[in-house]
């Protein structure tokens, strides 16, 4: 509790215009695409607009609880949220069983992943796997970030063009704000003036969430629970460390992966799939775009994790106006707020000689976007990209190497109790 109240204590001297600015973009980006995502899936699944709002309220206001938790305690840009692949197995899952039962798989995930996180299993696994393959794995994924500025501006040529020109411009001129703010809102104001705002035809009203009692059924469990499980720790919280190592951060492994099980567990009581941390939020204000001082940019998650919470509560009323953005704007902010971490990621990844092919196949498994068993690419870039080296690299391995890069980077190994107190 200490470290918490420290945290509090530092956290008005490092709330910024930057730690604002990129606590907000990474808060619109989550509240926008993702959450029409769940929106549409629900649709699909039959739920009621009560049901859909307590999915909504779940996912947003216990993310953003556990990034502003971690944030505090840590001092680190880790950000809350839920995993988006996850929303999009669910929603094809929803058809196939009742809402108690998939309030029941959601449980189970999170038991799963929780169970994963007090053994220190994925702790011990991420401090293994070669630091050039994880950031490998981060290029390769979130990559259509990037991408997606150049085919946004395919699609909305005024609006996204003028985002990038304004941004640029920004770095190259103006000191005074963040590039990414300075872009953000004047393309806001050119939305607005060429009246290309997006309104849904969603009913707009304040919906108390709904509290479910999870019922469990062996097939929904197979279906939904371990893929979604792995999602959450081989998608979400994999990006995540591997962004926060990119920035010279010490994430704590083990804890991250505890909360994402105890956020599962408890976002399974109101329809909601889990609450974890977030890849591309984390990446946002984990970015230079957050401010030059690194140990300042945990500020930034506090924002984001205060409006994601205030988001879920008011779910009902606000989806309309959230969402209203023109979505090619949101995937071009996004992509330009991640460039520091792309460009991080990829110096990281190929700067040295070892795991080079490794790290290079993580790339292009990552990008490529492939799904087994439902499980989505990233997992399954970290999974290649070590097969890859223990085939044809295997002498870089040294487990018992004092100078290993990933030894300076992973947690310190200290008792839980003394994590959580």
């Amino acid at each position: 509790m200490n470290k918490i109240t420290n945290g509090l204590k530092d956290f008005p001297k490092h709330l910024n215009i930057s730690t604002i600015s990129a606590g907000t973009i990474a808060a619109i980006f989550g509240c926008t695409g993702p959450a029409l995502i769940i929106i549409g899936g629900a649709a699909d699944g039959g739920l009621t607009h009560e049901q859909t709002i307590s999915w909504l309220f779940a996912v947003y206001f216990f993310g953003g609880l556990i990034g502003i938790y971690l944030a505090l305690k840590y001092r680190q840009p880790i950000a809350g949220a839920y995993s988006i692949p996850g929303a999009v197995l669910v929603a094809s899952a929803l058809p196939q069983f009742s809402l108690n039962e998939i309030a029941g798989a959601y449980f189970v995930a999170g038991v799963i992943v929780l169970i994963l996180g007090i053994t220190r299993t994925i702790g011990k696994i991420m401090d293994w796997i070669p630091v050039p393959i994880v950031m490998g794995m981060i290029v390769g994924a979130m990559i259509r970030f990037g991408t997606g500025i150049i085919t946004s501006i395919e699609q909305l040529p005024f609006i996204a063009g003028a985002a990038v020109l304004i941004y640029l411009l920004s770095v190259r001129f103006i000191k005074i704000l963040p590039p990414i703010l300075t872009s953000f809102f004047v393309s806001v104001i050119l939305v607005a003036v060429t009246n290309q705002f997006q309104f849904q035809n969603t009913e707009s009203s304040f919906v108390i969430p709904q509290i479910l009692i999870p019922s469990f059924n062996l097939d929904a469990i197979i279906s939904v629970s371990l893929p979604l499980a792995l999602l959450v720790i081989g998608a979400e919280n994999a990006q995540a460390t591997g962004v926060l190592m990119a920035q010279s951060y010490k994430p704590p492994v083990n804890v991250m992966t505890i909360l994402s099980g105890i956020g599962g567990m408890v976002t399974s009581f109101f329809g909601g799939h889990n609450a974890n941390i977030a890849g591309p939020m984390t990446a946002i204000c984990a970015s230079d775009e957050a401010g030059e001082n690194k140990d300042g940019r945990y500020a930034a998650v506090v924002v984001n994790g205060i409006l994601f919470s205030s988001f879920g509560l008011l779910a009902g009323i606000v989806v309309p106006f959230v969402t209203a953005l023109p979505s090619a704007l949101v995937s071009t902010v996004a992509g330009l707020a991640m460039i520091s971490v792309l460009v991080n990621s990829l110096q990281t990844a190929f700067s040295d000689t070892k795991f080079q092919i490794g790290a290079f196949f993580a790339l292009v498994i990552g990008m490529s976007g492939v799904s087994f068993f439902n499980i989505s690419s990233p997992f399954w870039a970290l999974v290649g990209g070590v097969i890859v080296s223990l085939i044809i690299e295997h002498n870089h391995f040294n487990f018992k190497s004092k100078n290993d890069k990933r030894s300076q980077l992973s947690e310190k190994t200290e008792p839980f109790a003394s994590e959580f107190s």
